[in-house]
């Protein structure tokens, strides 16, 4: 049995299109069910659901829980599900609602997944909405990748570092093991996470549970990328709506990651390099501001810098 888990927060059209799409593109080799978990939207997201998807099982959070505890209530909310089909495997297909599933995507997967009983999590080639492939496979992240990656220190970074962590020395069209995959779309057997746990929503709202979450599953698993699935990914468009926390949730899962994963003091390494980085910048935009360009600009970015450094990241 398959169990679709949609964690949504005020994207209601870009949901609908997701359903549809898994509409039209349902598994056909298992019984397929939809679970999405509303995380307190404002804008009509679950009217919307019980109007036009009245077979969707929706869960209705009073606050939001972020993609972490969102997703886990969603495969809490799937255990009853599981048991009402007691044979064959099961999975969960952790689905952002900003994707829309492409012809014959969900049975690639499942085919993969159950031709290897040895994979805990299978996840496919995304591909942004003009067609052209997105990068969505990690190696795990070291000290001297995560003081580059997405900071403002990327485009300095040593090439073979960065080439490394992407894992552009594998194409993208063939299937390959990988350490990570994106958040965005990956299917996970019930047993893997029986047996390594859920999501650590202790430790992480969004950002960087995906990573620690294959670091555990793989101790025991198999994850594998299989491009033969493909899934269109609306990049970023829940977290883009808060810019400020966005920011403050990215930089300190990774702190919190490197705190789990590889000790104290890598971790606040990575801390004091990270708020440097972000102090640089205050001072760079109050300059600007100073001297009258684009002034409204700068006194928001200085705003959102502002808030991330008094986060301290921790």
């Amino acid at each position: 049995m398959l169990v679709i888990i949609i964690v949504n927060w005020n994207v209601r059209e870009l949901l609908r299109r997701c359903l549809q799409s898994l509409e039209r593109y349902r598994a056909t080799t298992h019984p397929q069910q939809i679970v999405v978990v509303d995380n307190a939207s404002s804008d009509g997201s679950v009217e919307m659901l019980r109007r036009q998807f009245p077979d969707v099982h929706v869960v209705v959070n009073q606050t939001n829980r972020g993609f972490t505890g969102g997703n886990n209530d969603g495969i809490q909310a799937a255990e009853p599900l599981f048991h009402a089909q007691a044979a064959g495997t099961s999975y969960v297909l952790l689905l952002n609602p900003d994707t829309e599933v492409t012809e014959g995507a969900l049975d690639a997967l499942l085919a993969y997944a159950d031709a290897h009983p040895e994979t805990g999590l299978v996840g496919p080639q995304l591909l942004y909405p003009d067609g052209s492939v997105q990068s969505s496979r990690r190696r795990f992240p070291t000290l001297s990748t995560a003081l580059f990656e997405s900071t403002w220190l990327q485009p300095f970074a040593p090439p073979a570092l960065m080439d490394r962590f992407y894992m552009r020395d594998q194409p993208d069209d063939q299937v390959c093991d990988v350490d990570w995959l994106y958040g965005a779309a990956m299917l996970v057997r019930r047993s893997a996470y029986q047996l390594c746990g859920l999501l650590d929503a202790q430790t992480f709202f969004m950002y960087s549970e995906e990573v620690d979450w294959c670091k555990r599953i793989k101790t025991a698993w198999r994850i594998v990328y299989v491009p033969q699935a493909r899934i269109i990914h609306h990049e970023g468009k829940s977290s883009e709506q808060a810019s400020a926390r966005r920011m403050i949730h990215f930089n300190t899962s990774k702190v919190r990651y490197f705190r789990k994963h590889h000790g104290q003091e890598q971790a606040f390494i990575l801390q004091i390099a990270l708020l440097s980085m972000f102090a640089y910048q205050f001072v760079l935009e109050g300059t600007k501001w100073l001297f009258g360009h684009r002034r409204e600009l700068r006194a928001q970015r200085m705003r959102a810098y502002r808030d991330v450094l008094r986060s301290r990241l921790q």
